[in-house]
């Protein structure tokens, strides 16, 4: 009993020290969203510092199973910085705990943090006091203040009595998220097994790859712009080992050339279709890849034109419809071969897609049969309903997404290999569709989108269809849209439904948005509130840029009248 004791005396006195240590700033708060915590970087210490204690309080809830934290804006300016934490999965932190996160974060003094804590342990019944350990894996970006917030993690990690915290190093978010995955797997989770899975799958993916594919030199040239963040600096690592593809990597993090996701990365070009920093004519006809400044987002683009500076962009939705076609073919080539070892592999395949999706994309991808389901938007939503499928693929238009395989269907996919494999079939079209799929599941990174493995993957599939840009661009045309943004004096007074795509309240919006929308031909139209600020989000689409111009500004009158 005195032990028990004098362990929650220490470790009261170890949260009222690190809470004294980094006092919140006056005028700020924080509030943790699909991307955790953001701010200027010189400003994020006591954010970082609670999110610190809260990773440890969630590995010691989770029985010790190791959660993550990454340091890193992604693609903000370089003068910011954020945190955001990762669960035993790899995937995000649960939604339930983001409520405490917001309150432990903005706690204003240390009495205050010491009785959220004392309570909220209480009401969830982590038992505090040494008995459990906590182990909490940690990245940071290149970010200047990158050490310095790291150093304020570790102190609230040490906060906790009992746990522990693991310096990864500099890493993409994306490899922090696969390490925590694969090490609560009771799998090789260093930064070399990460880099070894991409090389090997890739390897495999292209062995697979029909003898009559392939395409020519131009076709195996790529150029990346890696925004000046740590993708860039990890792809130079790996390039040389990466056969059967010429990577040449642009705006690569090295120093003096260039500002981290200034006038670069995917974002800029996503949003801006003008080439980045560090391109020139003399690229024209050469695919290239843009990534952000943590490598979580990929965008591929062409540079169109020697005299203009625009670039012909394959977003986040044609990524997706490339990813879906692969997979669907090798489905297909499984459980429809007509040869007589005629083994199946069912397998329900989900598309997952939030109202910004293009309408075309999805068309095209109701089109191919396939089933195409909405989520709200944020990362946490999609790849949760993507759980639900055994293949699922979800993807946003700025290019986050990925494939998760359920172990039951990779089970499943493993038995049919070995089987097809001892028969005389291993040189059959079914088992290297199945080693294909294999392989394919080893090279996406499953716990959240990855620019590295994504970008591999869709250099494996380009040669596999032996596809140039422009077939692949061909897929189908975006239908021209148009986003804008109204202040409003409470963004909270609309509500939504229907995964975003329908304003329940108040319900005279949507009535005009019917409305307006019924004028034009391809007409689509939804409103939303932010979920940062008090602005009301509006995106519309319409057969012509004009057009989608024109609902726009409507629907955006609306919305003014109604709530400015």
């Amino acid at each position: 009993m005195a032990a028990n004791q004098e362990q929650e005396k220490e470790q009261r006195r170890r949260l009222l020290d690190v809470a004294s240590r980094f006092p919140l700033p006056s005028g700020c708060r924080f509030s943790y969203g699909t991307a955790g915590f953001r701010a200027d970087g010189a400003t994020m210490a006591p954010a970082v510092c609670r999110a610190g204690i809260l990773a440890a309080l969630r590995s010691v809830k989770l029985a010790g199973a190791a959660v993550g934290i990454v340091i890193t804006a992604s693609h903000n300016p370089v003068g910011d910085n954020g945190v955001k934490i990762a669960d035993p999965d790899g995937g995000m932190m649960a939604q339930h705990w983001e409520p405490f996160a917001d309150a432990l974060a903005n706690a204003p003094d240390p009495d205050a943090l010491l009785q959220l804590v004392l309570q909220f342990v209480k009401d969830e019944g982590i038992p505090l006091g040494g008995h459990h350990t906590a182990q909490v894996l940690l990245g940071r970006d290149t970010r200047p203040t990158g050490e310095y917030l790291l150093d304020a993690a570790l102190q609230g990690i040490n906060a906790i009595v009992g746990a522990h915290a693991i310096d990864m190093g500099i890493l993409t978010t994306p490899q922090l998220h696969w390490m925590v995955r694969n090490k609560n797997k009771g799998i090789k989770a260093s930064e070399s097994d990460y880099f070894t899975q991409l090389i090997d799958s890739f390897r495999r993916m292209l062995e697979l790859v029909p003898k009559d594919k392939g395409g020519d030199e131009l076709a195996k040239k790529l150029i990346v712009d890696g925004a000046n963040g740590i993708g860039g600096v990890k792809l130079e690592q790996i390039k040389a080992e990466l056969s059967g593809i010429d990577i040449i990597v642009r705006n690569s993090g090295k120093e003096g050339e260039g500002i981290l996701n200034h006038m670069c990365g995917a974002d800029f070009v996503q949003k801006e279709r003008v080439t980045h920093h560090g391109f020139s004519p003399e690229d024209v006809g050469v695919r290239c890849a843009s990534l952000d400044g943590d490598a979580d987002r990929l965008v591929y683009f062409c540079v169109s034109s020697a005299s203009e500076n625009k670039v012909d962009l394959v977003d986040g939705d044609k990524i997706l419809s490339l990813f879906a076609l692969f997979i669907r073919e090798q489905l297909d080539i499984i459980n429809n071969s007509g040869s007589q070892v005629n083994k199946s592999l069912p397998a329900r395949l989900g598309i997952v897609q939030t109202a910004y999706a293009n309408g075309a994309s999805t068309q095209f991808l109701k089109n191919l049969g396939l089933e195409v389901v909405f989520t709200p938007t944020g990362v946490k939503y999609l790849h949760k309903k993507a759980l639900e499928y055994d293949i699922g693929i979800y993807f946003e238009a700025n290019g986050h997404g990925t494939v998760v395989f359920s172990e039951e269907f990779l089970s499943q996919l493993d038995s049919l290999s070995n089987e097809l494999s001892s028969e005389t079939a291993n040189g059959s079209a079914q088992y290297h569709a199945a080693m294909r799929l294999m392989a394919a599941s080893q090279l996406i990174n499953q716990a959240v989108g990855d620019a590295l493995s994504g970008l591999l993957l869709v250099e494996a599939i380009l040669q596999y269809k032996g596809w140039s840009f422009q077939n692949w661009c061909e897929l189908y045309s975006d239908l021209p849209s148009r986003q804008l943004k109204v202040k409003v004096i409470d963004r909270s007074s609309i509500v939504t439904t229907d995964s975003e795509t329908k304003v329940s309240q108040p319900s005279s919006l949507q009535e005009s948005i019917d409305k307006e929308t019924a004028n034009y031909t391809h007409g689509r139209c939804f409103v939303r509130p932010s979920g940062t600020e008090d602005v009301v989000r509006v995106y519309a689409e319409a057969s012509t840029q004009v057009e989608a111009d024109s609902l726009a500004r409507s629907v955006a009158h609306h919305v003014e009248q109604l709530l400015g």
